[in-house]
């Protein structure tokens, strides 16, 4: 949407513009309003580049390499065509992490501008955790230095090529620039006359003052049967397909660029809210990792084999192309034994998640708008009236003073304190939206503050960015500014957020950011911020910055006693340590039902395990059957919310008939009683990254039918579950991994491993299993939200694999502070074998505080068991209980179907043992 002129700015026509933005059919996802590659000239010109060209610039050779006395290695990077060489420098990181940077030399000679290179993003920790690299060995142009005990890192120098390969059989690994595809076009002090660094875009030009700085080169994953990565775009794949080569269509790229589109295409490599230039290369025999950060635009190709003419391609090997507008390259390559190691090593580069509190791992219900308090009144008597828990009711954009975040719309929310302190006396929490606009009125004390203060991210020309978004004209704070961040931080308070309480929360929405009337629904790239940035160098983590400003503006206002609760669109690298994401404004078709799998899959692998897609489809009324299956698969999500457009006819889980009120009170019942083993899981993600909804190939790895699995996925290590996305389907295949079998969650039926059963498809439930093996805990009492919850007692199913074994833990802290960092916390390992479940302590020792609980468990229901036994001895104290023949659920009309402990009332907190007589 192109910007009116300033003389025609009059409300009426800012009516209109806003009319026409929030209009679905306005803003859905039209082709020709987003830049593809042939509009893109970097992306352009990388993609005619032939393979091993020996053309300049892209022949640069390496000089000698050189140990620094920080343990690293570094080298020039040169070729006579170049106004300056680059430098390269080499570090290694426990346990098998190299990484690679590479920037202009400007000891030579120095241009008006410098490269941009991404703060914040990386552990602070980092440059201390490098290892110190032994003299590397070097004969007939190549150099060989050890990376560590089973890795070498290999160094051709001209052309310059590097390769992580195995000491022992030298196998290669990852490969940079093999195919010499590397080019890095240096900054120039000026434009020479014959030319035009101008591009223009529909209407928008883009100055270019710098010049082209763009970066390209190729990776190549060894032993690979797929790559997975690069959130964020839609795909019912979990692997991501070719993009170029023989067999495969006219495509794009897989582009990262954060964009605002509206009614997303659920089957595209366009780039939507977020980018992770991170990828995963995995099959039986190795799994690698590359990660680039780089916040400009970016686009990535997926070669199919025989793209480079070549007649033959070695096996397990694919070769990707990695192009980049602007930046550095400062890249990282990961090597691990299995899947899981790569994500732990990029996780010790990135951050660990944030752990989250126990209410945002429930059941959120939001919509664009409810209308007033008396709205907010009637949804929350409506869960209790029908008996269906939730935690969060959230407030969209309706709710302010005419789009002037911080502030309420007093004629329909004239008692927010009241209204939060209602919902609170039940457990419940309010989340409300804050984006990054801020209106223009003068009028407006936050806005006349960032314009006094200059605050305000700047036009090529200097002046406070004006855009268009909800308020009508707005400005943006240059989130890069550490002081800006902390700026905003403080607006989170009691005082400065008027009407805000303790039980409030946050969400992020259209900061990637979102311009209607910019190019591409975005800000322009030759904008100006902190530093001497330019937005094209940033952009990408433009909406981390904001995330982070929010959540901690948060934790400054719990004294940093309360954990932070932000959803945030836009995302990259380390946005995991703010909070949750989710996938956007989806639609209510079956497609972005099924799509929704991998994208929430992907999102896990890039190190965001708190993720979800908006319950139902955000535009468009769900057909009941829809919504029901969505629904069954939401609860799964590790961010469960329901979400709708305010075109959409209300939909809150109770209006589609009385049984489908059954069934989705069913739904997240089911959710409510795996909260025990939700919040274990998220407690593991935030210690190591493993994300809480998983690709089965992580448990899986060397188990081919897994790789590209998008339709079933693994929750933790224990259960299974296959979404229904077709309407009116029948049945369903689905794969079983592994040797041993699997329970079916709602009877415990067991199933074979290593076998695609096919079943029939049931109305009340999608097909979900438990893996045997594990013990999962749950707590099957259900309140009005998890914190009614907190001192229920506990049950624990116990799935036993073929040697009569399984294990499985539990984890519990106060759910709301960070008590449990100085050893606050409960921390279980369950173990049955021989006849016997034990309880161990798994918690360290001597961390500081404390943390007790008077929970027990009241059932234990063991799966499997070849016993008739009708006794179970608890030691210590050698006290006798019952076992009887139970449910596996406590829904209504469940049968008797298992074993079960009854009533052996031993504490969480203790260590026991119960032996079955």
């Amino acid at each position: 949407m192109d910007p009116p002129p300033r003389r025609l700015a009059a409300p009426l026509l800012l009516l209109l513009l806003l009319l026409a933005a929030a209009s679905p059919a306005a803003r859905a996802w039209k082709k020709d309003e987003f830049r593809n590659c042939n509009q893109t000239p970097f992306c352009k010109r990388a993609r005619t580049r032939a393979p091993h060209s020996l053309d300049a610039p892209l022949s640069l050779a390496a000089g000698s390499l050189a140990v620094s006395h920080d343990g690293s290695i570094s080298a020039e990077l040169s070729h006579p065509s170049r106004p300056r060489p680059l430098v390269l420098r080499l570090s290694a990181l426990p346990p098998h992490a190299l990484r690679l940077q590479i920037d202009e030399d400007y000891s030579t000679a120095t241009p008006p501008h410098r490269r941009f290179h991404v703060p914040d993003v990386l552990l602070p920790d980092l440059e201390a955790r490098t290892l110190h690299f032994p003299e590397p060995k070097t004969a007939a142009g190549v150099s060989t230095v050890a990376l560590s005990s089973d890795l070498d890192v290999v160094v051709k120098h001209d052309p310059f090529e590097l390769t992580v390969r195995r000491a022992g059989s030298g196998d290669p690994v990852l490969s940079f620039n093999s195919h010499g595809l590397f080019d890095f076009e240096p900054m120039r002090e000026s434009k020479p006359e014959d030319e035009t660094w101008e591009e223009h875009f529909r209407s928008h030009t883009d100055k270019r003052p710098r010049g082209p700085q763009s970066i390209t080169f190729d990776v190549s994953f060894y032993g690979a049967d797929f790559v997975y990565g690069l959130p964020e775009h839609g795909s019912t794949s979990l692997a991501l397909r070719p993009t170029r080569g023989p067999g495969v269509e006219e495509s794009e790229p897989y582009r990262l660029f954060n964009l605002d589109v509206f009614e997303y295409l659920h089957e595209s490599p366009f780039g939507l809210y977020g980018s992770i230039p991170f990828m995963i290369g995995h099959g039986d025999r190795a799994s690698s990792g590359f990660f680039w950060l780089n916040a400009a635009e970016m686009q990535i190709d997926v070669l199919a084999p025989g793209w480079d003419g070549a007649t033959a391609q070695e096996n397990g090997r694919i070769d990707t192309l990695w192009m980049a507008e602007a930046g550095v390259v400062d890249a990282f390559f990961f090597v691990g034994s299995e899947p899981k190691d790569v994500i732990k090593q990029y996780i010790s580069v990135t951050g660990t998640p944030s752990m989250p509190q126990q209410f945002a791992t429930a059941y959120h219900q939001c919509r664009w708008n409810y209308r007033d308090e008396a709205d907010v009144d009637g949804v929350d008597a409506g869960f209790d009236e029908h008996d269906i828990p939730y935690d969060v009711l959230w407030l969209d954009i309706e709710h302010t003073d005419g789009k002037r975040y911080f502030t309420w719309d007093r004629s329909a929310f004239p008692n927010p304190e009241e209204m939060q302190r209602k919902i609170a006396d039940k457990g419940r929490k309010m989340v409300t939206i804050v984006d990054p606009h801020i209106k223009r009125d003068s009028s407006f004390h936050l806005h006349q503050e960032a314009t006094d203060k200059g605050y305000y991210v700047k036009d090529a020309n200097g002046n406070d960015y004006d855009g268009w978004c909800w308020p009508g004209s707005s400005s943006y704070p240059d989130m890069l500014n550490p002081e800006i961040r902390e700026w905003w931080a403080d607006k989170f308070s009691y005082e400065n957020y008027k009407g805000s309480t303790p039980t409030l929360y946050i969400w992020n929405d259209m900061n990637e950011p979102s311009v209607f009337n910019g190019p591409e629904v975005t800000m322009p790239r030759d904008a100006m911020h902190y530093g001497d940035a330019e937005h094209r160098e940033l952009h990408n983590a433009y909406g981390y910055y904001f995330h982070m400003a929010t959540a901690d503006g948060l934790l400054k206002r719990g004294e940093g006693k309360d954990r932070p609760f932000v959803l945030s669109r836009a995302f990259f690298a380390g946005s995991q340590r703010y909070g949750a994401v989710w996938t956007g404004d989806n639609s209510a078709d079956w497609d972005h039902l099924k799509s929704s799998i991998p994208m929430v899959l992907t999102l896990g692998l890039a190190g965001l395990p708190f993720s979800g897609a908006d319950v139902g489809g955000f535009f468009g009324n769900p057909e009941p059957d829809l919504l029901v299956r969505w629904y069954q698969v939401g609860a799964f999500y590790p961010f469960f919310r329901g979400h709708a457009h305010h075109d959409t006819k209300r939909r809150e889980p109770w209006l589609f008939g009385e049984r489908r009120t059954v069934i989705l009170r069913e739904a997240i019942h089911m959710r409510y009683s795996l909260l025990p083993y939700f919040y274990t899981l998220f407690r593991e993600a935030s210690v190591n990254g493993i994300p809480v909804m998983r690709p089965l190939w992580l448990e899986f790895p060397d188990d081919k039918e897994t790789y590209n699995n998008g339709e079933a996925f693994m929750v933790g290590p224990s259960l299974l579950a296959q979404g229904i996305y077709e309407e009116g389907q029948k049945s369903v295949s689905v794969y079983l991994p592994g040797k041993e079998s699997w329970y079916d969650l709602r009877n415990g039926s067991p199933y074979k491993g290593s076998v695609t059963h096919k079943l029939q498809v049931l109305e009340d439930s999608i097909p979900s299993f438990q893996r045997a093996g594990t013990i999962v805990p749950r707590k099957d009492r259900f309140r009005r939200s998890s914190t009614q919850m907190v001192n229920d007692p506990y049950t624990l199913v116990i799935a036993l694999n073929s040697s009569g074994a399984a294990e499985g833990e539990l984890y519990v802290d106060d759910g709301k502070s960070y008590d449990y960092q100085q050893g606050a916390f409960i921390h279980r390992r369950f173990v049955f074998a021989d006849n016997k479940l034990t309880s161990f302590n798994i918690a360290p020792d001597n961390l500081g505080k404390k943390f007790t609980s008077d929970c027990v468990i009241e059932r234990i229901i063991v799966l499997g068991l070849r016993s008739v036994a009708k006794k179970a001895i608890i030691e210590p104290g050698n006290q006798e209980v019952e076992i009887e023949s139970g449910p596996i659920s406590l829904r209504s009309g469940s049968s008797p179907v298992a074993p079960t402990i009854r009533r052996p009332y031993v504490r969480i907190a203790d260590s026991w043992t119960i032996r079955i007589a």
